[in-house]
Parts: C-alpha cells; sequence; structure tokens
C-alpha cells in the first residue's frame, strides 16, 4: 500500500459504506485509486432481485412483480429478500396455497412503513381528524398533474403513525423539475389544509408534513438555483472534511441581507403551497368528505378505490374478518405500469 514496492500478484479490495469519512491519503494514486459506485437498485434490478427470490414460491396470477418494484423505490437486495420472505409468511399463516398480490401489499408496508399496531386506542374524534387528513394528501395529490399517483391510504397506525399515504412512481426518477417538487410540497402540505378546512383548528399531526416540506424548499433556494429571486446559486456551502467523528457543517457564506432573502423566498415558497392545497379541497369538500367517510369505514383505501369514489361510484360493501373488523374488499390488480384508470 505504500505505492513503492512491485507487488503485482497482490490485490487489495475494501468496501465502506461511508466514502465521505475516508482520508484523502488512502483515496490517493496507488491506494485505493479505483473506486467502485454499487448504488442501491432501479426499478429494472428491484424487478429482477424478485424474479430471483420468488422463482421457488408459488404466485397467484394476480402479482405483477413490475408493479412491486414501482411501489419499492430505494430498497436494497437484502430488504427486497425480506419482502418476499414476509409475503411467503403471510400466506402459510393463511393456509393460502399461492402468494397473492395482497400478501405482498401486506408484507411490503410492515418492511416499508413497520408494524400494525391495532392495539393502540384511538378516540374516534382523532381517528376522523387523522381521516381527513390523510384524504387531504390523497385528494390534492390526486388533483395535481404533476404529482404521482396515489397507491393507497391507511389510518391502522404503523410505526410511529398514525395514518400513511403512499405513493406509487410511474418512472424512475433521477432529476426533479421545479414543477415536480411544488407539487410535493403542495401535497405534503394537504393534510394540515385539510384540518384547518374541516376542524377550524390545527394539530401535531402534520408536523413530519411541515418538516418535509420546508426542508424541500431550502434545498430547491440554497442547493439546486429555483429561486427566481436569488437566482443560480448555491448558499452555505457544506464542510466536506468529515473523518473520525467530524459533524456535517454548513459555512455560512453570504451576507445577512441574503439570509433574510432566503427565509422570505422558503417561506414564499411553503405557503405558496399551503394556498394551493386549500384552494384544491375548497374546490372538491364533497370529494373530500365522501373519501374521509369511506376512509374512516374501511381504515385502508387502494387506489382503484380511490379513483371510483372521486368518479362518484359506490364500492361494494365492506367485507367482515373473523374478528370482527372491518377489511377491503377484494380489489383488481392494478395495471402494470401502476397507473390508475383514466377517468
Amino acid at each position: 500500500m505504500d505505492g513503492f514496492e512491485q507487488n503485482s500478484g497482490v490485490i487489495i479490495i475494501a468496501a465502506t459504506n461511508r466514502p465521505d469519512v475516508l482520508d484523502p491519503a488512502l483515496m490517493r494514486p496507488g491506494r485505493f485509486d479505483r473506486q467502485v459506485v454499487v448504488d442501491r437498485p432501479d426499478v429494472k434490478g428491484r424487478e429482477g432481485i424478485l424474479r430471483v427470490h420468488t422463482k421457488n414460491i408459488p404466485l397467484a396470477d394476480d402479482v405483477v412483480l413490475e408493479t412491486l418494484a414501482k411501489g419499492t423505490p430505494g430498497l436494497a437486495g437484502a430488504e427486497l429478500a425480506n419482502l418476499v420472505n414476509e409475503a411467503a409468511l403471510l400466506a402459510a399463516r393463511q393456509n393460502d396455497k399461492a402468494v397473492t398480490m395482497h400478501h405482498f401489499e401486506e408484507a411490503k408496508d410492515k418492511v416499508m412503513m413497520g408494524m400494525e399496531r391495532k392495539s393502540l386506542i384511538i378516540s374516534e374524534k382523532e381517528k376522523k381528524v387523522t381521516s381527513y387528513h390523510e384524504i387531504g394528501h390523497v385528494l390534492v395529490a390526486r388533483m395535481l398533474p404533476e404529482a404521482d399517483p396515489v397507491h393507497k391510504v391507511t389510518i391502522i397506525p404503523r410505526g410511529r403513525a398514525l395514518g400513511l399515504t403512499t405513493y406509487l412512481p410511474i418512472d424512475e426518477k433521477h432529476t426533479y423539475s421545479k414543477g415536480y417538487l411544488e407539487a410535493m410540497i403542495t401535497y405534503a402540505l394537504g393534510g394540515r389544509a385539510a384540518e384547518r378546512l374541516i376542524f377550524k383548528e390545527l394539530t401535531t399531526g402534520a408536523g413530519n408534513d411541515i418538516e418535509r416540506a420546508t426542508e424541500l424548499a431550502r434545498k430547491m433556494v440554497c442547493e439546486w438555483g429555483m429561486s427566481d429571486k436569488l437566482g443560480p446559486l448555491t448558499y452555505g456551502a457544506r464542510d466536506e472534511e468529515i473523518f473520525l467523528g467530524r459533524q456535517i457543517t454548513r459555512n455560512r457564506n453570504y451576507s445577512e441581507d441574503t439570509a433574510i432573502s432566503i427565509d422570505e423566498e422558503i417561506k414564499k415558497i411553503v405557503t405558496n403551497g399551503m394556498k394551493r392545497a386549500e384552494k384544491i379541497l375548497n374546490e372538491n369538500l364533497d370529494t373530500l368528505h365522501r373519501l374521509a367517510a369511506a376512509l374512516l369505514e374501511r381504515e385502508i383505501l387502494e387506489g382503484l378505490e380511490i379513483d371510483a369514489i372521486i368518479r362518484g361510484e359506490q364500492l361494494p360493501p365492506v367485507e367482515k374478518r373473523g374478528n370482527g373488523e372491518a377489511a377491503p374488499g377484494k380489489q383488481p390488480a392494478p395495471a402494470a405500469d401502476g397507473r390508475a384508470p383514466k377517468k
């Protein structure tokens, strides 16, 4: 490793999950001078991994691995293998002869969002607030052409969340447009907008949504140059010398007047998203009430069910499980591209 002796028969290979903390002396020519980046798999890679792990598992006819791959962005190979194992275990517990799409969806929710906490005691009012909050996300996202299609919404507590809304990207994205980012901020604030519109009060349930929206707006202004007022500049350069436990810091390389402008631009982006969400919900108030009532009754709504309610259709009666709990009726599998049917 000293770079002077001829050890032509020895190749040293090392792996790390934190290349940012390596000493530059390790990366100079003559040492670890060749780097191979192994990133998380894209949608085609995830589909191929799922095919490998499901090769010896009996699958039902409704299983669409392409849809599963689209709905698992960011998962690594080990996590996808865990998803398949969880789905197979769920099918075995229910004495099913084949693993269905429903089993995979349950396993995906468990892997990505955590275990269901059905033992958590929630008051009827809190459950109603959570329902309108989640439907606020759903309806705003559904009415924004730039947003990803809504895949599922639930008010069954998972992990630390009382309710969750998941989206199914149509395409694998590596770069994001300004319109797409503004849409993300808008539907992230749809839950807070619904709470204020229906209950005339604010709750702490939107805390994470506001945090994500603010952080996204800050990156748009400070890192991606998406502010017309401040221009295509980067504000607050990162300190890249991270080694032996040093923390990531930002150097404030701008004036106090610029800091005020940054705060104003971030506030403008977030408040514009809030106003846009409120406008959408006010224009679709009847649909908001119908979706929230259906979610309260069923606890889970799939994308096809959401589209049916928006079109004004009646959903089939709720089936009952053996323990008397409500269960959503069986729905046809979504299209292979993950899109909801057109109106």
